[in-house]
């Protein structure tokens, strides 16, 4: 049931993702950068995101003083294919021209991209790099996910702006939103998945037990 959960987590993230692409507000810093990346470059937007996971793999191993979590780049290889495969189904069925039309389409992409995030996330299973190097920035700075977030989203933001990416209001709402989201869905979805899957946080705490025995 995890793996269940892991899978549609992704699918929910990356439909988040691509509705905001097709919002024409401006993305989250992140998916600016890729968009940037892919104009400006080439290749689709998911090849980048495969291509910058592997770059956060080797920071976060770094950050953790551990080995690369190779189990990572799985995750990110998905997210890359949902991302095209949205985008791909969305081009000609989503095009929000209406101002208002684009700030719903914007606001839809932004809530289940939080909620995705926060339901693949709980089932601790190999988190996207961006997302490992989230908690592990929350961990080292003793903070929540919401400031940890935030730092990250500041970051890329300048990075985006190097490449041209789409920035626009729609950016400076995630920027302020964006973690503060995924603060609000994790305990909520925790409670949802502890309760469907029996023993799931213990099974994870023991888990963890052994790794850091390890």
């Amino acid at each position: 049931m995890k793996y269940v959960y892991y899978v549609l987590g992704i699918l929910i993230l990356t439909l988040g993702i691509a509705l905001s692409i097709q919002s024409n507000l401006g993305t989250s810093p992140f998916d600016a950068l890729l968009v940037g990346l892919s104009k400006n470059v080439g290749l689709t937007v998911g090849s980048w995101e495969i291509i910058i996971a592997v770059i956060l793999i080797g920071c976060n191993a770094l950050l953790r003083r551990d080995k690369p979590e190779l189990s990572g780049l799985m995750t990110a290889f998905i997210t890359g294919i949902g991302i095209d495969l949205w985008l791909y189904l969305l081009q000609n069925t989503i095009i929000p021209e209406i101002w208002y039309s684009r700030l719903v389409c914007f606001g839809i992409g932004l809530v289940v991209t939080g909620f995705g995030t926060a339901v693949y996330l709980q089932t601790h299973f190999a988190p996207i790099p961006l997302d490992r190097l989230t908690l592990v920035i929350q961990e080292l700075a003793r903070t929540n996910l919401f400031v940890s977030r935030t730092f990250l989203y500041i970051v890329f933001l300048l990075m985006a702006l190097l490449v041209d990416g789409p920035i626009g209001i729609g950016t400076i709402l995630t920027v302020c939103l964006g973690g503060l989201m995924l603060n609000y869905f994790m305990p909520l979805i925790k409670k949802f998945i502890d309760l469907s899957i029996p023993n799931h946080q213990d099974k994870f705490e023991a888990h963890q037990s052994i790794k850091d025995i390890k």
